[in-house]
């Protein structure tokens, strides 16, 4: 269901399957949480080959994302297809997504993210 790249700041996770349910991404979050223990707790979520998913999975993502962001962590969602955008801006989560087009630009965010929290732990 999905691949793991481990980088030095975060692991980019790429869901390899064309349709996401809610059991699935149940699984996902079951699978993703723990990673919130380890010394590398950032997470890039790549839905390159994701064609669709249904409203209750694309509420376990948002959720998904809340819980890195509280325990100051990054969780960005790259290279998602036009149907699964268009999907979760008709059912208003898109916008509360952090989202980029390029995995590259998931990479910077968490980089950049990772500089903040450090400047205002230095504080």
């Amino acid at each position: 269901m999905v691949k793991t790249d481990t980088k030095e700041k975060f692991h980019v996770i790429t869901v390899s399957v064309p349709a996401l349910t809610a059991d699935m991404a149940a699984e996902l979050s079951g699978l993703l949480l723990p990673y919130l223990q380890n010394d590398v707790k950032n997470v890039i979520l790549n839905l390159k080959e994701l064609r669709s998913l249904d409203e209750i999975a694309a509420e376990k993502l948002v959720k998904l994302q809340q819980n890195f962001y509280e325990k100051n962590s990054s969780f960005v969602v790259c290279e998602m297809q036009k149907p699964v955008e268009d999907f979760l801006d008709s059912v208003n989560l898109l916008e509360i997504m952090n989202s980029t087009p390029t995995e590259s630009e998931a990479m910077d965010i968490v980089q950049m993210e990772e500089i903040e929290r450090e400047f205002l732990n230095d504080e």
